[in-house]
């Protein structure tokens, strides 16, 4: 495939852009991730995949058609970005889950852990639905940010402290449908 093909939108300038996870390692990671979720969750009744909106769709749908266990999926959104490239510091909820998740295993499946404010506030709004159990699950995580300590307890990847696009990751609601994840500069 040749790399302006990989590029999939006119969002970015190629040389603007650079692989920093291939589509090949997202899809074996993913892979891996869902056979030990999977096995640990194989006696446990349906798991119900809570992803977050919008970043985590495509993790989500990949992950989830990998799962050998029952699982329900809903989702929640929540904003700390906006268009930009700072966050804004402050979590709203956007969009609750809509279905009852009371004394059901709960897994949070998210795109990025950054500073970890978003997980943990996610956690909190999960477990006020009384579920039987919490776990999270993230593709990407900038470990060298983290403000507060959020455990994850499925990890894709250990990402240096980049601004990242591409496989449902965004910068200002662009390039999220990119098959990899690549390194951009924001302008902002």
């Amino acid at each position: 495939m040749l790399a302006a093909d990989l590029l999939c939108e006119a969002d970015v300038a190629q040389e603007d852009l650079k692989v920093l996870i291939s589509e090949a390692d997202i899809q074996a990671r993913v892979a891996e991730l869902a056979e030990q979720i999977s096995k640990d969750y194989e006696n446990s009744g349906d798991l119900v995949l809570v992803g977050v909106l919008k970043g985590a769709f495509i993790f989500l749908a990949d992950l989830s058609r990998q799962l050998t266990i029952p699982r329900v999926i809903e989702f929640i959104a929540v904003s700390s970005y906006g268009k930009g490239s700072r966050s804004s510091g402050a979590v709203r909820l956007v969009m609750d889950v809509r279905g009852n998740i009371e004394g059901k295993h709960v897994l949070i499946v998210e795109d990025i852990v950054d500073t970890g404010h978003t997980l943990e506030y996610l956690i909190g709004m999960i477990n006020s639905h009384g579920p039987a159990s919490v776990k999270t699950c993230a593709l990407v995580r900038k470990a060298d940010r983290a403000e507060v300590h959020v455990d994850v307890d499925y990890l894709g990847f250990d990402i240096p402290d980049e601004w990242v696009v591409g496989y449902g990751l965004d910068y200002a609601e662009k390039n999220r449908t990119l098959p990899y994840i690549g390194i951009i500069r924001p302008t902002d």
